[in-house]
This record gives structure tokens, sequence and C-alpha cells, in this order.
């Protein structure tokens, strides 16, 4: 997760479908305005971004400084066959990214980078597996000074492993290294496997550093887990993985959040995963243009590049739906419009409120287009749709594929009885 301009946005590897290995050729951007509906990015950066690199788009960070955005990844060399640590930059955070540098960062076969910025300006990169290691960054974000330091990883700081005399002490990997007030964190992957969630302090960015404990025990049919954490709207955000959804499992994973708070003395609590996740921050606008991947969650759809720029909801079938949270209707909306494409013979959108057969606000007809990126734009009339409610677009209609959908807006009299923050433009 990287907090930013009123947005978290988030950085994921992805398992791809099927999986039986950690079988990785990409990475995504997914973002939020209140932690519930994630507006899908697509995949600003791929192991082919980096043509030194060859397989295996793992566990990365990205990060912000002077109108620039560095995502610190592992990905294997192609020429000498290790784990190697790269860096892409982009002016947005949602890219598209580029290799900064055409070679690797920093190289030794370790994996999972994190990295921060001090109060003093210094950056630090810290990576690591089955060791932990750190640079200090320059200023520019792509060099660093001096050489690769590795931790002295003791059992007073990382906690003791019993059974594993080369790995005395719980750090496995995954590290999430930041700041909050005057106290330094390493929250870690430990002891596979099965993994969990454990974290340790200092006083100073490179320690020594002091084991604290659990924070989320071994749980969520995933054998492995990493962990981000941040603040974002006076909130603090735990992010974790597992294999929660249909299909899931240790290679094909999903990303979760929790919320939490610290204790006063600045330790975390335990945090539990759950099935309802972090509650929503205010309100979803429908009057304004939201795009149709912007969802909290789905049944049946998948997301593709659009040929208006970001991305659409496609691969529609009959009784698939997207579900969005919170929307707020206020006095009542009126009629419904959605930018929609179809190489079929196009189907139906129904719009419901608070379930995928809930009340039934209006149905839009989508006539077939053309093609599947030829795009039009159908309305209809909706009753019903006031106050605030969750928001369901169930599709119907034939047999095979029906529809593609960009984006969808309301309009009525009032507009929302809150100022929720709009889901920003499609990146180009």
């Amino acid at each position: 997760p990287l907090v930013y301009n009123g947005r978290v946005y988030l950085y994921t590897g992805h398992d791809e479908d099927g999986s039986t290995y950690f079988t990785m050729k990409d990475w995504r951007v997914w973002s939020s305005a209140d932690m519930v509906n994630w507006t899908d990015h697509g995949s600003p950066l791929s192991v082919s971004s980096f043509s030194w690199a060859k397989s295996d788009a793992w566990a990365g960070q990205a990060i912000y400084r002077n109108g620039k955005f560095y995502w610190y990844v592992p990905t294997t060399n192609r020429s000498t066959g290790r784990m190697a640590i790269g860096v892409a930059v982009s002016d947005s955070p949602t890219g598209p990214f580029r290799d900064a540098l055409g070679h690797p960062l920093v190289e030794n076969g370790e994996i999972d980078p994190t990295v921060y910025i001090d109060d003093n300006g210094q950056a630090y990169l810290y990576w690591g597996n089955p060791n932990l290691w750190y640079v200090k960054l320059n200023s520019d974000m792509t060099s660093y000074s001096g050489s690769p330091t590795k931790v002295n990883l003791t059992t007073s700081g990382f906690g003791s492993r019993s059974g594993d005399a080369n790995r005395p002490t719980l750090f496995e990997e995954g590290p999430w290294f930041y700041k909050r007030g005057s106290l330094y964190y390493m929250v870690f992957a430990a002891k596979c496997c099965s993994e969990f969630i454990a974290y340790s302090t200092s006083s100073s960015p490179t320690g020594p550093w002091t084991y604290r404990g659990t924070i989320m025990s071994t749980q969520g049919s995933s054998f492995t887990n990493h962990p981000g954490i941040v603040d974002f709207n006076g909130g603090s955000y735990f992010f974790y993985h597992n294999g929660a959804l249909p299909g899931g499992g240790g290679f094909t994973r999903s990303v979760a959040v929790e919320k939490f708070s610290y204790n006063s003395d600045g330790t975390i609590p335990t945090i539990n995963m759950t099935t309802t996740g972090a509650p929503q921050v205010g309100t979803l606008n429908p009057y304004v243009r939201q795009e149709a991947e912007t969802i909290a969650w789905e049944s049946g759809v998948e997301t593709e590049p659009s040929s208006e720029g970001g991305m659409n909801v496609g691969f529609i079938e009959n009784g698939d739906y997207i579900k969005v949270k919170g929307v707020a209707f206020g006095t009542g909306a009126t009629s419904f419009s959605a930018r929609v494409a179809s190489g079929g013979s196009g189907g139906k959108i129904e719009v419901r409120r608070d379930g995928a057969t809930g009340t039934l606000m209006g149905t839009c007809d989508v006539p077939g287009t053309g093609g599947w990126q030829n795009w039009t734009t159908v309305s209809c009339s909706v009753t019903g749709a006031s106050g605030t409610h969750d928001l369901y677009l169930r599709f119907t209609g034939g047999s095979s594929y029906l529809m593609n959908v960009n984006w969808w807006q309301f309009t009525g009299n009032g507009g929302p009885t809150t100022s929720p923050s709009p889901t920003p433009p499609a990146s180009p």
C-alpha cells in the first residue's frame, strides 16, 4: 500500500490462474478512496519491462519522492539466474512504469524489497530471504551509498525459532519497514511454513532491533503471508494475503485488509483475518463518472485494458454482477447511464439495490455494437435510488459473453447528501 493524494494505492503481485507454483509474470495496481471500493488500474509493470529479467514478478513496494514513483521489485536476472532487485519509475502512481536503470539495483540472490524515506530525507531499502539486508539509497532513489549491510539476526531482535540450526530466528521474508513517531518498525513474515506475521522495533533505522511478537497468527489457507501497514484518513490499516477466494490457496492468493488501532505504547495488537475487512470511509458519489472496474465485490467478471484508456469490465456472462458499496444517492437518482460495447448480441444491465437479487431500480438494454471495443452510451430511468445503499449491477442475456462496460453514472435531483471522493479519471 501507498497513500498518495487522498487515495490508497495498492501494488500487488499476480498469481496466474490455476498456478501450482509462484508463477507470476506481472505486477498490478489498485486504488481506493474509501477502503472498500477498489479501482483496477491493470498491469503497468511486468517481467518484460526489465530487459535483463527472465521470470518471477515477486513481492515489491512502491514509494513517492520528488514527483516520481519508484517501484522496487525482485525478479530473476536472465544472465546470472539469481534473484535481483530492480527499480522502475513513473510520473503517475498507476504507471506506466519503466526500468529506471537497465540493470539490477542490487543483486545477492535475495528477495522482497521494502523502502522507507526517513524524516531527514535519508531513504533505506531493506530486503531479504533468508537474511535481512539494507542499503542507504541516495536521493535519486536509483543508486545507493556504501555496500549492502547484513543485519545481525539475533533471537532478542527477531524471536527464536526451534528446530532449524541454520535459521535460529523467526525472520523468514517479506519485510515491511516504516516509522511511526520516533519508533521504527520491521514487520515480517515469520517461520515458514506456514508463515505468520511478526514484528520488531528499534529507535534507529538500522537497529538494533527488539522482537515484539505476533501480529497475525498462521491462518487463511495460504502457507505464505506478507504484510503492509499504512495510515489513511485517520485510521491504521494492515494489509495481508490469504487464499480465501473460491479456488484460492498457497499459489492462488488474494489481498485483504483490516483496520486496527495501535496500543498507547506503540505496540501493534493481534489482528485476525475476517471476511468483512475494513469499514468504508465515507461514501461513493454516483453522480460523477465511476469506472466500471471500481468494485467492492464481483462474481464472474474480469477486467482488461480499454481502447478508451484505463480498464474496462469484460468477459461478462448471464448472472454475473458487480457490487459497489455505500453509494450515496441522496434525494434520489432518476436515470442511469453506462458506457458499453458488445461484439455479440448484447444483453441487459439490471440496476439493483442491496443485493444481486435486491430491489430492481431500473434495467438498461445493451445492443450489439459490432465489436468488444466499439463503445456507445446507453441510459435508462431508475426509481427507488435514494439514500445510501449498496449498488449491484447484474448482467443478463444469452449463453455467451454479453458485453463490456467501461464506466457508469447516475443523474438525479439533488446529488449526494455527503461529499465523497470521486474516482479519478483513468490513466492514459
